[in-house]
């Protein structure tokens, strides 16, 4: 059981910190770009890159607890490494950063672009069979998934093997990260590169579903207050008011 929780700490307050700047940033672009409400591929692009410093650090300390506790079988204080990364004016807390930007554009451009995207075409071809919102954006999440699996799966090995090396030891740079994945699927072959896709999938499928789904009770619930206390009028009642 202490094995499963290790790093549950940051894991926690990472999922929670990493929404204000990804989400934050989102927002804003999509303001900016007069999208309408809508995701964009080009918001969801630039939201991944500038927010992966501020989630970074706090993935870094995830793997560096679990890493510590495979090999002491305690779990390492987050303080402890915190001082240990001051030493190097916490330059560690940052490696990682490159593939992380690229596991988050993916994230973003399947899971918050696409996904919406796919359900909406999904609803509009079934509502004839009786498929509503919430059966129609399972079948879209079930789609995206094992494309969006197996993107950020060898991203994520990578990420792995550069944040789980000692602080205070020699840092793993991204050619020799991409050289260990290459060497380790020469050993195990594909499953080198694609280990714990079952679960992955299985995780993804449920977690983007419940993320659209309660996206979209927030915003049908918000907009329907604005609505009755008059501070936003539908542009399709515009003309007739």
């Amino acid at each position: 059981a202490a094995a499963a929780l290790s790093g549950l700490m940051p894991r926690l307050i990472g999922v929670g910190f990493k929404r204000v700047p990804k989400f934050g940033i989102l927002l804003g672009l999509s303001f900016f770009m007069g999208e309408d409400g809508s995701i964009g591929v080009k918001a969801a692009f630039g939201a991944s890159v500038l927010s992966a410093p501020f989630i970074n650090p706090i993935r870094m300390i995830e793997k560096q607890q679990r890493a510590f506790f495979k090999t002491t079988g305690v779990e390492k204080p987050i303080m402890e490494i915190l001082r240990e990364s001051a030493k190097q004016n916490f330059v560690p807390l940052f490696r990682g950063t490159v593939p992380l930007m690229g596991h988050s554009c993916a994230s973003a451009l399947l899971g918050l672009a696409g996904q919406p995207k796919l359900q909406k075409y999904l609803k509009e071809e079934l509502s004839q069979h009786g498929i509503g919102t919430f059966t129609s954006g399972l079948l879209a999440s079930a789609a995206v998934t094992p494309i969006y699996v197996g993107v950020t799966n060898p991203l994520s090995r990578l990420e792995v093997i550069m944040q789980t090396s000692k602080i205070d030891g020699k840092a793993i740079g991204v050619i020799e990260a991409c050289k260990e994945v290459a060497n380790d699927s020469k050993q195990f072959g594909m499953r080198g590169i694609f280990r714990g896709q079952g679960l992955g999938i299985a995780k993804g499928i449920l977690s983007l579903t419940a993320f659209h789904q309660g996206r979209i009770w927030l915003t049908d619930a918000f907009r329907d207050r604005n609505i009755s206390n008059g501070s936003y009028t539908p542009k399709d009642k515009v003309g007739s008011a």
